[in-house]
């Protein structure tokens, strides 16, 4: 297992390399860049600007240099730790997300757990009750937790929180507590708006997890150890829970590879509804502004949690199932 670890751990260096090259010529095949952005908005207010501005302007950003020079300049500040500049919002990368990461780490964790805490079980359950009232209210429930968009989700709970409570539910603070240093009722206040768009974002996963969860069941609990588990005497629950749902659960674990950076996005659309101070809306401001810097140093952060989650789910599914063999 450790050699297994080590081996994935020293292949971490090349998949960032190659992951940065593929993230890097995403954020540039777009036409242009961001003077051109830039300069298209001042025209649009009907503000003139020279051709020397623009080359100067291209100049001060390091976009006058051919491609292959932008890309080592950008990749060499970050193994320094220097994540570069932000264009649009003028400061350093560097302080734009570390306002915003701990916030969407804290979302993406909370998530994570209900999630999988509540898919695991309802799939449980909806397998070893195969067609009674529970089973058949969880496959409707999940039928809607897929088939809803989460922004519509997002909307329609914002509607009952103020038409019924009059409670604003956007944003994870108060007013008062937006700008306000930690303390702890700056992190009581936290914990009071979180579970909306934990719940939001949640929902669409659990769904998803736990129809997977039941399928997977349900073909295990038709195998013949089961049945021979069963003639022996042994408990029904005992029997599920030692045996069929150790086995079921993989397809689930091998899904965390994916599901990790999907939730720590925290949803680019419902974090813009709900005006979540996350990195998901600031990374769809950097596209549509074509800050590159920025949205190449999120999208690098949303493929390095890819690659954890992947090794994750590798040690996982090695330590769940004993039949699986690492050479």
């Amino acid at each position: 297992m450790s050699q297994y670890i080590i081996k994935r751990l020293l292949l971490l260096p090349l998949l960032l390399i190659i992951f940065s090259i593929f993230a890097f010529v995403i954020i540039q095949a777009p036409p242009g860049d961001f003077v051109s952005s830039y300069v298209a908005e001042l025209a649009a207010s009907g503000s003139a600007v020279s051709q020397q501005q623009v080359d100067a302007l291209r100049e001060r950003y390091g976009l006058d240099q051919p491609m292959y020079m932008q890309y080592l300049k950008w990749t060499s500040r970050m193994v320094t730790g220097d994540l570069g500049f932000s264009f649009d919002w003028q400061k350093p990368i560097k302080e734009l997300i570390g306002e915003r990461i701990a916030l969407t780490v804290m979302l993406g964790l909370f998530t994570f757990a209900f999630t999988w805490l509540l898919a695991i079980p309802i799939g449980i359950i909806s397998a070893v009750k195969q067609y009674s009232w529970l089973d058949y209210f969880f496959t409707v429930f999940n039928y809607f937790g897929v088939a809803t968009p989460t922004f519509m989700t997002a909307l329609i709970l914002m509607w009952i929180a103020f038409s019924q409570f009059g409670v604003s539910v956007t944003g994870l603070f108060s007013p008062e507590y937006v700008d306000a240093p930690w303390t702890v009722d700056r992190v009581q206040d936290l914990l009071r708006h979180i579970w909306l768009p934990m719940i939001i974002l949640g929902l669409d996963g659990t769904a998803r997890l736990a129809r997977i969860m039941r399928a997977n069941l349900l073909d295990e609990l038709n195998k013949p150890y089961v049945e021979m588990a069963r003639a022996k005497g042994m408990s029904e629950w005992k029997l599920v829970m030692k045996y069929p749902v150790r086995l079921a659960i993989n397809p689930l674990v091998s899904t965390i590879g994916w599901y990790l950076p999907l939730i720590f996005s925290g949803s680019v659309i419902v974090a813009t509804v709900l005006n979540l101070p996350t990195i998901g809306p600031m990374l769809l401001r950097a596209l549509i502004g074509q800050d590159m810097f920025l949205a190449g140093t999120i999208i690098m952060i949303y493929l390095f949690l890819a690659i954890i989650g992947t090794l994750i789910s590798d040690i996982l599914l090695a330590w769940l199932d004993p039949r699986i063999r690492m050479e």
